[in-house]
């Protein structure tokens, strides 16, 4: 059987599969469909400072092969999540990576000082789509922004750093370079799209907050092109998420040159989509012939250019 463990930075995990933030809990939700323990990574729900409630209902809506979240990343506040969920975290039994979000940049490095020492912790992820409380533009839209928090959180902590990059942006690849040369070691290529919908007969917005995030099956080539070109322009492991449901959608974005996947709104659909994810590249890799995941990492780039 071919090899599934893949090196990711800093980090080595037994295979290239984990849930996206905010899909998964911390991993008791799904315990009854398959082992967490048998992931890549488990990715814990972002946490906040302190607590926050979210945005207002409705929160999501769901639109032809996607679903709009406008959540708002409610959070119990470090110290609860600390007490609360870290052990649970700490039992799941493979590398564990902790969400953070801020408004501002000096909450980021806060929150990196208070995670950096806790037991059971293998990274933590930024989430940079969150808005600046002084500018309202998200982190990860704003070069100066940008690298302003992912050097907060650099400077106060020595767990390997993801950048969870926006797509929403002009060049993600120039992006992402800022987030590196600022202190990350991983790209996470990426996160939702801008969306909102209109009910036509209260002629108003659907979501509480107007507008939020889409994700699901409707961005997967979006996502697969922003792989593509930040493993082009940047050297930088990367884990691809946007849309993958299937074995095939994971393969598509490791031969485009992610060397990991998050999985999102498919653990929605169905709780063994990612124990089936697994399941779908080692029988590709055996069946192709490969010998490692790391043979089909950028693949697409080497054929693609032979031909």
């Amino acid at each position: 059987m071919a090899c599934t463990e893949v090196v990711l930075g800093p980090l080595t995990l037994k295979n290239p599969v984990m849930p996206a933030s905010g899909t998964f809990g911390y991993g008791e939700e799904n315990a009854g469909a398959f082992d967490p323990g048998e992931l890549g990574a488990v990715v814990a729900k972002s946490v906040r400072l302190e607590p926050a409630p979210g945005n207002p209902p409705p929160r999501l809506v769901e639109t032809p092969a996607g679903l709009i979240n406008a959540v708002g990343i409610p959070s119990e506040g470090v110290d609860a999540f600390i007490r609360d969920q870290m052990p649970l975290l700490r039992q799941t039994g493979t590398v564990v990576i902790v969400s953070i979000a801020g408004s501002t940049a000096l909450q980021y490095g806060e929150l990196a000082a208070r995670l950096s020492d806790v037991p059971g912790i293998d990274a933590l992820e930024l989430n940079l789509s969150c808005p600046n409380i002084g500018h309202g533009l998200p982190f990860g839209q704003d070069p100066g922004l940008l690298a302003e928090a992912v050097s907060a959180a650099r400077g106060n902590t020595g767990l390997p750093i993801i950048a969870k990059m926006s797509p929403n942006v002009t060049d993600i690849a120039a992006m992402s370079k800022i987030a590196l040369d600022a202190g990350a070691d991983i790209l996470a290529i990426a996160n939702t799209v801008n969306a909102m919908v209109i009910d036509i007969w209260k002629r108003r917005p659907v979501l509480g907050n107007i507008a939020g995030g889409l994700s699901g099956p409707a961005i997967r080539p979006v996502a697969v092109r922003n792989v593509w070109r930040v493993y082009e322009q940047v050297k930088a492991p990367i884990i691809g998420s946007g849309g993958i449901v299937t074995w095939q959608d994971a393969v598509e974005f490791l031969l485009a040159g992610a060397r990991a996947v998050a999985v999102g709104v498919a653990n929605f659909i169905n709780p063994n989509a990612m124990k089936e994810i697994i399941q779908g590249i080692q029988g590709y890799l055996d069946s192709q012939g490969f010998e490692s995941v790391e043979d089909i990492v950028g693949l697409a780039h080497t054929i693609g250019r032979s031909q």
